[in-house]
C-alpha cells in the first residue's frame, strides 16, 4: 500500500510540474507582441498589374524596385506590356518605366548589379518576339541590351522567352535561363530552353541548349532562376 501511495504522490509531483510547464509555455505565447499587416501600395492597371511572383529588391538607395507583368502606360500589349517601378518603405511609389513591346513586354524581376545599375529579362516582345534582356538605371533610363531570337534559326537557337530573371556572378557577368529557343529541338517541336550569361555591357554567350541527347536526360524547359 505504502508503494502504492508513493508511486501516486510521484505522478502527481509530475502532473504538477507538467501543469506548470505548460503555465509557462502559455504565458510566453500570449507575451509575443500581435503581428501588424500593412498595404503599402495597391496597383489599378495605369501603373502595373500582375507582379506575380517575382520578389522586390532593396537597392543600395534604400528604396525598394520591382518589376510587374502587365500594366503600364501602354496599351500596345493587352492589358499593357508591364513597368518597372520603385516604392518607399513608406509607400511612395514611382513608376520608373513602362514596356512597350519593342523594348520587350512581361518583365520577369531585377536585380541589382555590383555597378548600381538594374538588370532584368523580358518574357516577350522585343525586335524579334523572344524576350530581351535590360538594363535599368535607379533613375528610370532602361537599355536594351539583348533581344533573344536573334541569331534566327528555326528554334532560336540564342534562346527565347525567359521566364525568370538574372543573377549576378563574382565574375560580374549575369547569368538567366531562356525557357525556349536553343540548338535542340524537343519532344514537342521547337527549342527547349538555354542556360546563357550575359556581360553587363550586352554580350551574350550561349553556355548550354537543353535536350542535346535523345529523350532529353538534360532536362528541358527550365523557368526558374539561376543562384
Amino acid at each position: 500500500m505504502k508503494r502504492i501511495v508513493n508511486a501516486f504522490l510521484n505522478k502527481l509531483n509530475w502532473g504538477k510540474r507538467a501543469c506548470a510547464v505548460i503555465a509557462l509555455c502559455a504565458a510566453t505565447a500570449v507575451a509575443v507582441p500581435a503581428q501588424t499587416f500593412t498595404t503599402l501600395f495597391s496597383f489599378d492597371l495605369t501603373d502595373g498589374a500582375g507582379s506575380g511572383s517575382q520578389a522586390l529588391v532593396q537597392a543600395t538607395n534604400g528604396d525598394i524596385y520591382g518589376t510587374t507583368a502587365l500594366g503600364g502606360a501602354n496599351t500596345s500589349c493587352y492589358n499593357g506590356c508591364g513597368t518597372v517601378f520603385k516604392i518607399t518603405t513608406s509607400g511612395t511609389l514611382t513608376t520608373l518605366h513602362s514596356f512597350d513591346g519593342t523594348d520587350g513586354s512581361s518583365p520577369t524581376g531585377l536585380v541589382q548589379a555590383a555597378n548600381g545599375d538594374f538588370y532584368g529579362t523580358t518574357q516577350y516582345s522585343g525586335a524579334n518576339n523572344g524576350g530581351t534582356v535590360f538594363k535599368i538605371t535607379p533613375g528610370g533610363t532602361l537599355t536594351t541590351l539583348y533581344t533573344f531570337c536573334s541569331q534566327g534559326g528555326s528554334n532560336c537557337t540564342d534562346g527565347a522567352n525567359p521566364e525568370a530573371g538574372l543573377a549576378q556572378a563574382t565574375n560580374g557577368d549575369l547569368y538567366g535561363t531562356t525557357y525556349g529557343g536553343g540548338a535542340n529541338a524537343g519532344p514537342y517541336g521547337g527549342g527547349t530552353g538555354t542556360i546563357f550569361k550575359i556581360t553587363p555591357g550586352g554580350t551574350l554567350t550561349t553556355l548550354h541548349s537543353f535536350c542535346s541527347q535523345t529523350n532529353c536526360p538534360d532536362g528541358a524547359y527550365p523557368s526558374a532562376a539561376l543562384v
